[in-house]
Protein backbone atom coordinates (compact mmCIF):
# COMPACT_ATOMS: atom_id res chain seq x y z
CA UNK A 1 0.00 0.00 0.00
CA UNK A 2 3.26 2.51 0.98
CA UNK A 3 4.56 1.62 -2.34
CA UNK A 4 1.11 2.38 -4.31
CA UNK A 5 0.65 5.33 -2.43
CA UNK A 6 4.31 6.54 -3.65
CA UNK A 7 3.53 5.44 -7.55
CA UNK A 8 0.15 7.22 -7.38
CA UNK A 9 1.73 10.51 -5.57
CA UNK A 10 4.48 10.81 -8.30
CA UNK A 11 2.07 10.26 -11.07
CA UNK A 12 -0.05 13.04 -10.35
CA UNK A 13 3.28 15.08 -9.66
CA UNK A 14 3.92 14.72 -12.87
CA UNK A 15 0.23 15.26 -14.64
CA UNK A 16 0.13 18.51 -12.82
CA UNK A 17 2.75 19.92 -15.98
CA UNK A 18 1.36 19.08 -18.60
CA UNK A 19 3.36 19.79 -22.36
CA UNK A 20 1.26 22.55 -23.47
CA UNK A 21 2.04 24.21 -19.90
CA UNK A 22 5.56 23.46 -19.85
CA UNK A 23 5.98 24.92 -23.25
CA UNK A 24 3.64 27.89 -21.86
CA UNK A 25 6.54 28.75 -19.33
CA UNK A 26 9.43 28.26 -21.46
CA UNK A 27 7.82 30.52 -23.50
CA UNK A 28 7.04 33.04 -20.62
CA UNK A 29 10.73 32.74 -19.78
CA UNK A 30 12.14 33.49 -22.87
CA UNK A 31 9.56 36.82 -23.15
CA UNK A 32 11.17 37.84 -19.67
CA UNK A 33 14.44 37.30 -21.16
CA UNK A 34 13.39 39.25 -23.97
CA UNK A 35 12.56 42.15 -22.04
CA UNK A 36 15.63 42.39 -20.39
CA UNK A 37 15.53 39.49 -17.99
CA UNK A 38 16.55 40.69 -14.71
CA UNK A 39 16.53 44.38 -15.12
CA UNK A 40 12.86 44.21 -16.14
CA UNK A 41 12.16 42.46 -13.00
CA UNK A 42 14.56 44.93 -11.21
CA UNK A 43 12.03 48.09 -12.79
CA UNK A 44 11.11 49.98 -9.58
CA UNK A 45 9.38 52.69 -12.14
CA UNK A 46 8.36 54.20 -15.44
CA UNK A 47 7.47 57.02 -17.16
CA UNK A 48 6.36 57.21 -20.32
CA UNK A 49 6.27 60.62 -22.40
CA UNK A 50 3.88 61.29 -25.62
CA UNK A 51 0.74 61.57 -27.52
CA UNK A 52 -2.87 59.88 -26.18
CA UNK A 53 -5.63 59.35 -28.38
CA UNK A 54 -8.84 58.14 -27.82
CA UNK A 55 -11.34 57.25 -30.13
CA UNK A 56 -15.48 56.62 -30.37
CA UNK A 57 -16.38 54.43 -33.11
CA UNK A 58 -13.32 54.48 -34.64
CA UNK A 59 -13.50 58.64 -34.50
CA UNK A 60 -10.92 60.15 -33.18
CA UNK A 61 -12.42 61.81 -29.74
CA UNK A 62 -9.35 63.01 -28.32
CA UNK A 63 -5.94 64.03 -28.69
CA UNK A 64 -3.41 64.80 -25.16
CA UNK A 65 0.05 65.22 -24.70
CA UNK A 66 0.53 63.06 -21.24
CA UNK A 67 2.93 61.25 -19.27
CA UNK A 68 2.36 58.00 -17.51
CA UNK A 69 3.81 57.89 -14.71
CA UNK A 70 3.87 53.91 -13.03
CA UNK A 71 5.60 52.61 -9.57
CA UNK A 72 5.68 49.61 -8.77
CA UNK A 73 4.36 48.43 -5.12
CA UNK A 74 3.93 45.41 -3.06
CA UNK A 75 0.56 43.72 -3.48
CA UNK A 76 -1.18 43.22 -0.02
CA UNK A 77 -2.75 40.06 -1.10
CA UNK A 78 -3.31 37.49 -4.43
CA UNK A 79 -5.82 39.84 -7.11
CA UNK A 80 -4.92 43.10 -5.29
CA UNK A 81 -2.93 45.74 -7.10
CA UNK A 82 1.07 45.88 -7.10
CA UNK A 83 1.31 49.36 -8.46
CA UNK A 84 0.44 53.21 -8.23
CA UNK A 85 -0.04 55.12 -11.45
CA UNK A 86 -0.64 58.52 -12.35
CA UNK A 87 -1.87 59.98 -16.00
CA UNK A 88 -0.89 63.08 -16.28
CA UNK A 89 -2.24 65.45 -18.80
CA UNK A 90 -0.98 68.61 -20.18
CA UNK A 91 1.77 69.73 -22.87
CA UNK A 92 3.75 71.49 -20.80
CA UNK A 93 2.09 71.49 -17.22
CA UNK A 94 -0.31 69.43 -15.56
CA UNK A 95 -3.78 70.06 -16.88
CA UNK A 96 -5.26 67.26 -14.94
CA UNK A 97 -4.57 64.24 -14.22
CA UNK A 98 -5.73 60.34 -13.39
CA UNK A 99 -4.52 58.69 -10.17
CA UNK A 100 -4.95 54.89 -9.74
CA UNK A 101 -3.80 53.53 -6.11
CA UNK A 102 -3.92 50.01 -5.23
CA UNK A 103 -7.39 49.88 -4.07
CA UNK A 104 -9.17 53.11 -5.41
CA UNK A 105 -9.00 55.93 -8.46
CA UNK A 106 -8.81 59.39 -8.34
CA UNK A 107 -9.02 62.51 -10.62
CA UNK A 108 -7.02 65.14 -9.54
CA UNK A 109 -8.15 68.82 -11.05
CA UNK A 110 -7.87 72.23 -9.47
CA UNK A 111 -10.82 72.07 -7.75
CA UNK A 112 -9.46 69.10 -5.86
CA UNK A 113 -9.60 65.04 -5.84
CA UNK A 114 -13.05 63.53 -7.17
CA UNK A 115 -13.60 59.87 -6.64
CA UNK A 116 -14.06 57.77 -10.18
CA UNK A 117 -17.62 56.76 -11.13
CA UNK A 118 -18.45 53.36 -10.50
CA UNK A 119 -16.92 51.08 -12.34
CA UNK A 120 -13.92 53.03 -13.71
CA UNK A 121 -11.59 51.91 -11.18
CA UNK A 122 -12.74 48.09 -11.22
CA UNK A 123 -12.22 48.21 -15.30
CA UNK A 124 -8.62 49.61 -14.34
CA UNK A 125 -8.20 46.97 -12.01
CA UNK A 126 -9.21 44.36 -13.97
CA UNK A 127 -7.46 45.21 -17.20
CA UNK A 128 -4.21 46.01 -15.10
CA UNK A 129 -4.08 42.25 -13.56
CA UNK A 130 -4.33 40.69 -16.96
CA UNK A 131 -1.77 43.20 -18.81
CA UNK A 132 1.69 40.68 -19.80
CA UNK A 133 4.00 43.28 -18.65
CA UNK A 134 2.47 43.84 -15.08
CA UNK A 135 1.65 39.51 -15.08
CA UNK A 136 5.43 39.21 -16.45
CA UNK A 137 6.95 42.03 -13.28
CA UNK A 138 4.34 41.03 -10.45
CA UNK A 139 2.64 37.41 -11.02
CA UNK A 140 5.13 34.85 -12.50
CA UNK A 141 5.19 33.03 -8.56
CA UNK A 142 1.60 33.73 -8.10
CA UNK A 143 0.44 30.19 -6.72
CA UNK A 144 -2.18 29.00 -8.59
CA UNK A 145 -1.15 30.60 -11.59
CA UNK A 146 -1.44 28.50 -14.67
CA UNK A 147 0.65 28.73 -18.09
CA UNK A 148 -0.13 26.67 -21.06
CA UNK A 149 0.78 27.09 -25.14
CA UNK A 150 -2.38 27.05 -27.32
CA UNK A 151 -1.08 26.98 -30.49
CA UNK A 152 1.57 28.58 -33.50
CA UNK A 153 -0.09 31.74 -36.04
CA UNK A 154 0.77 34.73 -37.21
CA UNK A 155 -0.46 38.19 -36.28
CA UNK A 156 0.06 41.52 -38.81
CA UNK A 157 2.37 38.95 -41.11
CA UNK A 158 4.51 37.70 -37.96
CA UNK A 159 4.92 34.73 -36.54
CA UNK A 160 3.39 33.88 -33.16
CA UNK A 161 3.45 31.86 -30.29
CA UNK A 162 0.25 32.08 -28.14
CA UNK A 163 -0.14 31.05 -24.66
CA UNK A 164 -2.96 31.21 -22.07
CA UNK A 165 -2.28 32.70 -18.91
CA UNK A 166 -5.19 31.69 -15.88
CA UNK A 167 -5.15 32.61 -12.39
CA UNK A 168 -7.36 31.38 -9.42
CA UNK A 169 -9.87 33.29 -9.91
CA UNK A 170 -10.51 32.17 -13.07
CA UNK A 171 -9.18 35.70 -14.98
CA UNK A 172 -7.53 34.62 -18.34
CA UNK A 173 -5.95 36.15 -20.87
CA UNK A 174 -4.67 34.77 -24.41
CA UNK A 175 -1.39 36.26 -25.20
CA UNK A 176 0.67 36.72 -28.67
CA UNK A 177 4.87 36.47 -29.01
CA UNK A 178 6.65 37.21 -31.53
CA UNK A 179 8.33 33.85 -32.23
CA UNK A 180 11.76 35.72 -33.32
CA UNK A 181 12.00 37.90 -30.50
CA UNK A 182 9.86 36.41 -28.30
CA UNK A 183 7.68 39.76 -27.22
CA UNK A 184 4.55 40.42 -26.64
CA UNK A 185 2.82 41.82 -29.67
CA UNK A 186 -0.88 40.72 -28.88
CA UNK A 187 -2.89 40.08 -25.93
CA UNK A 188 -6.99 39.53 -25.97
CA UNK A 189 -9.29 38.76 -22.67
CA UNK A 190 -12.75 38.74 -22.04
CA UNK A 191 -14.79 40.70 -19.08
CA UNK A 192 -18.63 40.73 -18.43
CA UNK A 193 -20.38 43.99 -18.49
CA UNK A 194 -21.93 44.79 -14.68
CA UNK A 195 -24.84 46.27 -16.02
CA UNK A 196 -25.60 44.37 -19.23
CA UNK A 197 -23.83 41.25 -18.19
CA UNK A 198 -23.00 40.96 -21.90
CA UNK A 199 -19.49 39.78 -22.37
CA UNK A 200 -17.01 42.23 -24.07
CA UNK A 201 -13.42 41.64 -25.92
CA UNK A 202 -10.60 43.84 -24.59
CA UNK A 203 -7.63 43.73 -26.95
CA UNK A 204 -3.90 45.35 -26.70
CA UNK A 205 -1.26 45.34 -29.82
CA UNK A 206 2.35 46.11 -28.83
CA UNK A 207 4.78 47.67 -31.59
CA UNK A 208 8.06 49.85 -31.99
CA UNK A 209 10.39 48.29 -28.84
CA UNK A 210 13.20 50.00 -27.92
CA UNK A 211 15.47 49.68 -25.00
CA UNK A 212 15.91 51.96 -21.92
CA UNK A 213 18.62 51.25 -19.39
CA UNK A 214 18.23 47.44 -20.18
CA UNK A 215 14.62 47.12 -20.82
CA UNK A 216 12.49 46.51 -24.02
CA UNK A 217 9.46 48.77 -23.76
CA UNK A 218 6.50 49.45 -26.52
CA UNK A 219 6.28 52.76 -27.53
CA UNK A 220 3.44 52.11 -29.32
CA UNK A 221 0.31 50.44 -27.75
CA UNK A 222 -3.12 49.98 -29.30
CA UNK A 223 -6.04 48.83 -27.15
CA UNK A 224 -9.48 47.73 -28.72
CA UNK A 225 -13.23 47.10 -27.45
CA UNK A 226 -15.03 44.75 -29.17
CA UNK A 227 -12.69 44.93 -32.71
CA UNK A 228 -12.96 48.92 -32.28
CA UNK A 229 -10.15 50.42 -31.28
CA UNK A 230 -10.62 52.94 -28.41
CA UNK A 231 -7.16 54.12 -27.34
CA UNK A 232 -3.74 54.69 -28.92
CA UNK A 233 -0.31 55.88 -26.95
CA UNK A 234 2.45 57.28 -28.86
CA UNK A 235 5.53 57.58 -26.68
CA UNK A 236 8.58 59.90 -27.49
CA UNK A 237 10.67 58.83 -24.33
CA UNK A 238 10.66 56.34 -21.58
CA UNK A 239 12.43 56.48 -18.87
CA UNK A 240 13.17 53.68 -16.41
CA UNK A 241 13.63 54.02 -12.44
CA UNK A 242 14.17 57.24 -12.52
CA UNK A 243 16.26 58.74 -9.50
CA UNK A 244 14.26 62.04 -9.87
CA UNK A 245 10.55 60.61 -9.88
CA UNK A 246 8.51 62.62 -6.90
CA UNK A 247 6.78 59.47 -5.26
CA UNK A 248 4.69 61.83 -3.29
CA UNK A 249 2.96 62.30 -6.55
CA UNK A 250 0.69 58.99 -6.35
CA UNK A 251 -1.12 60.11 -3.77
CA UNK A 252 -3.87 62.97 -3.85
CA UNK A 253 -1.94 64.79 -0.65
CA UNK A 254 -3.96 67.54 0.64
CA UNK A 255 -6.02 68.62 -2.42
CA UNK A 256 -9.18 69.04 -1.45
CA UNK A 257 -12.05 66.26 -1.42
CA UNK A 258 -14.44 66.12 -3.39
CA UNK A 259 -17.84 63.84 -3.85
CA UNK A 260 -18.40 61.81 -6.67
CA UNK A 261 -20.30 62.88 -9.53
Amino acid sequence: MRALSVILSAASLFAADTPAQIKGREILDQALAALGGPKFMAMLDRTETGRMYTFYREQLNGLAHARLYTLYTAAKQPGALGQRERQSIGKDKEDYAYLFMEDEGTQLTFRGARPFPPGQYERYRETTLRNIFYILRMRMREPGLIVEFKENGTFDNYPVETVEIVDTENRSVLVSFHRTTHLPVRQVFQRRDPDSKRLIEEAAVYNKYRETNGVMWPWSIVRYRDGNRIFELYSSGVVINNPKLDRNQFEPGNAKRLKPE
